[in-house]
């Protein structure tokens, strides 16, 4: 079964950065391991948002900030790990109940988590409620997607919403690198 480990991030983090496939403003991500569980912090230029994802060591969501034009955060959320969500204000969020995973929908990194801890064979996949950011409004809502291995460290990802379909191969830590038509990592 696709169970393979995927190799450890340095231990002193690692700088990813996407340029967007048709060019323009890109993104640099920044994973560091802090206080026993990993920092994922995200700054795209394109969108003028920076947030934040707090990981468990096994890369499960457990808090996502979104950061627009204030100090404070837009948005901040929490999840128990187990599809239980809510503000970190500690009012429960059940319309984003049942997701496990959290998109801005431009970022490259946006599936890394999913995708790393997703243990399947070359022509299998899964389906996943994904809870999608609207970055302008800090509208959330939860959208189907299958992701199904392609290859050793490809994938192909269906939006079943927008009922688009794209490709995207992962680097050794299980990291995106291109995402087709939509970042080209740098």
């Amino acid at each position: 079964m696709g169970t393979e480990r995927h190799q450890p991030l340095p231990a002193d983090g690692l700088t990813v950065r996407w340029d967007p496939w048709a060019g323009g403003d890109g993104e640099e991500v920044v994973l560091r391991w802090d206080n026993e569980a990993w920092t994922v912090s995200g700054h795209s230029m394109a969108a003028r948002v920076q947030w934040v994802l707090r990981l468990s060591p096994l890369w499960q969501v457990r808090q996502f900030l979104l950061f627009r034009d204030l100090e404070m955060p837009d948005l901040w959320l929490g999840t128990d790990g187990g599809g239980r969500w809510g503000e970190v204000n500690g009012a429960h969020r059940p319309d984003l109940d049942g997701a496990t995973d959290i998109i801005v929908g431009c970022s490259g990194f946006d599936y890394a988590p999913l995708l790393r801890r997703t243990p399947v064979d070359i022509g299998q996949g899964i389906n996943a409620p994904i809870i999608r950011v609207d970055t302008d409004t800090l509208g959330l809502r939860i959208v189907p997607h299958t992701l199904a291995r392609t290859a050793e460290s490809s994938w192909e990802i269906t939006d079943h919403e927008a009922g688009d379909t794209w490709t995207l191969d992962v680097d050794q830590h299980g990291i995106p690198t291109d995402i087709v038509d939509r970042h080209h990592r740098r």
